[in-house]
This record gives structure tokens, sequence and C-alpha cells, in this order.
């Protein structure tokens, strides 16, 4: 099964450590939004003694339609990211997109994040790599579980260990996802601490034409199965209100919702932990 992965004294990945709650909305709308939305959250997992990284994307590089929202870019985006950082005292991630991104990126990121549609770009995970930050992998839609030793290989060989892999749900016919579980197991069987990605594996991908379609109403229940199997971290986008986000609305979890499904998932972390 899966090494362990340590972020800091407080947050380590793998192993029977409680899982980690990787959460924020899926692009920085804008400061305000975001500073909410991060002191919410670092209100609840404080309350609930979960350990948290806040995420949100300074730039939606893949977005169905080339008009939607993309973010504030690299530059306005890390200066929020790092006013998050500095005033909750949380970690945060972001996705990078190009080579050119990675080393500015890492002097505010704690986690890398690779997009699923990037997974196999060599030279992307081999700069993530060399930065020293950890590398958090997303899986592609259109790779097998197993496929993903090519990636943690790379990554070994660009000289790190800090290594996360992230699920986050496979191509199924036209517009469709589905969650096999057993791929939770077979990659954490590669040495490296898996997340669950519980929003956008309830995606339908350009479901709704120029923009891409989801059912959040799936994510309590997916997130609770990924626990059963004893995953390492859970990643969820949340929103205040996710019917008027700008981007993967659809599936993002109501920021008023989440707490109680935390609590679920905690419990069932910590039975199957116990053991």
């Amino acid at each position: 099964m899966s090494n362990t992965v340590k972020l800091n004294d407080n947050i380590v990945f793998g192993g029977n450590n409680p899982f980690v709650l990787i959460a924020g909305p899926c692009v920085i709308e804008n400061k305000d939004l975001i500073m909410e939305t991060a002191e919410q959250l670092k209100e609840i997992t404080t309350k609930l003694n979960i350990p948290f990284v806040f995420k949100a994307s300074f730039d939606k590089a893949n977005r169905s339609s080339i008009h939607s929202f993309r973010g504030p870019g690299l530059e306005e985006g890390l200066a929020i990211l790092q006013e998050v950082k500095e005033k909750f005292n949380v970690p945060v991630t972001s996705d990078i997109h190009e080579t050119a991104q990675v080393e500015k990126a890492a002097e505010v990121l704690d986690i890398l994040q690779i997009p699923a549609f990037l997974c196999r770009q060599t030279d992307l995970l081999v700069a993530a790599a060399k930065t020293g930050r950890i590398v958090n992998v997303k899986k592609g839609q259109f790779l097998a579980p197993w496929d993903m030793v090519n990636v943690v290989n790379k990554l070994k060989e660009s000289e790190t260990d800090k290594i996360l892999l992230t699920e986050r749900g496979s191509t199924f016919g036209y517009n469709n996802l589905v969650v096999d579980m057993r791929s939770l197991i077979t990659m954490a069987d590669l040495g490296a601490p898996v997340v669950f990605d519980a929003t956008h594996s309830v995606q339908i991908p350009g479901g709704n034409g120029t923009t891409t379609g989801g059912k959040r109403e799936f994510v309590p229940y997916l997130s609770k199965a990924a626990a059963a199997v004893g995953v390492s971290s859970i990643f969820m986008e949340t929103h205040p209100n996710p019917d008027e986000a700008k981007s993967d609305g659809p599936n993002m979890v109501k920021l008023d919702e989440l707490e109680e499904v935390l609590k679920q998932v905690q419990e069932i972390d910590r039975v199957i932990k116990k053991y």
C-alpha cells in the first residue's frame, strides 16, 4: 500500500493518518469570495480537527469554451493564494498547466497540482518534481489506474518521492464519468497516497454544451465510499452559491452543507483506519 508524504507537522498523507481535506472554489473568481470561503473552511476544519489544504485555480486553461471565465491569471492568482496562506495559516494548492508557470507557482504553492488532461506531459512533471514541492497528479479520465505507474516513475526518476495520485473518474461513453473504487487501491499499491476527487468525479463533461454539467447530489455518497476504501485525502470543490459559480458550479458542494458531509466522511475514516 501507499507510503506517506509529509507536508508539515500537522498534515501527513497516507498510512493510517486521518484523511486530509483539499477544498475550495474551482476557480479564483475574486479576492472577496476566496477570503470568505477560506475563512469558513478554516473554521469548519478546525472545529472537526480535519487537516486542511486550501485549493483554488488561478487559471482554468481547459474550459469547454474559449469564452468561459478562466480566472485572474498567474500573478494575481498567486498573490491571493499567498494572502490566504498567511491570513489563515493553511497550505495552498492550485493547478499548473505549462512549464513556464512552475517556478513562480512553487514559490507560493505547497502542492503543485497536475491536471488530469496533462498527467502524461513529461516536461511538466519533471519541472514540478524538481521544485521539491509535493506533486499531486490527477489520473487522466482516459487512463487505467495501473497506467499511472509510468507517471510515478517519471516523477521518481526526476528525484522526488513527494507524490500524490488523484482519482477523478474515468470516461464512460459520451459526457459521462464513473468511479471504479478498485482504482483507489490499485494506485495506492504504486506507492503514493491517493486523493479522491469527489466533485470532478460527478462531472458531466461538456454536458451543457459550452460548459460542463454535473450532479452534486452524488458527492456525499462517493466521498463516503472512498473513505470506506481508506483513501488518504478527499478533494472537494465548494462555493457559497454553486449555482452562480463561474466554473464547475453543477458539481461543487454548497459551502453551508459541507460540514455535515465531512462529519460522515470523518466517522467512516476513523473506523476504517482503526483497523
